[in-house]
């Protein structure tokens, strides 16, 4: 995956947006101010910090060791950091980005919830 296409993916979600808090060259992409990815886009390898389940983390870090590693700077229980243009599918790596925002999304209030479903 390119830095574009992740780029695009994580801005494909509901209400995502990217931002720039820590430096210019790290871009962090939130849904409702709540963080579910980030990425040094122009770094290489190309990788992503992404939320994950606990247990879901120990898991992907054992299969795919050295691509799924914990999260960099994070909270190493609950993220992962996440090579994205090296030896892992695609599709994996869409899954992935797609469980950090679900994950995100249902630590949002109830109230918050509810506006994303109808926009």
């Amino acid at each position: 995956m390119k830095p574009e296409e992740l780029r695009g993916l994580c801005l494909s979600f509901n209400a995502a947006v990217e931002d720039f808090p820590f430096a210019p060259d790290i871009s962090v992409f939130k849904v409702l101010g709540k963080m579910f990815a980030l990425s040094w886009l122009d770094s290489r390898p190309l990788t992503v910090n992404l939320k994950c389940d606990p247990e879901d983390a120990v898991r992907l870090r054992t299969e795919h060791e050295g691509l799924i590693i914990p999260g960099y700077h994070m909270n190493k229980r609950h993220w992962n950091t996440v090579t994205v243009d090296g030896g892992l599918p695609d599709r994996l790596v869409r899954e992935l980005v797609e469980d950090s925002y679900d994950l995100v999304v249902a630590g949002l209030p109830r109230a918050e919830r509810l506006r994303l479903d109808r926009s």
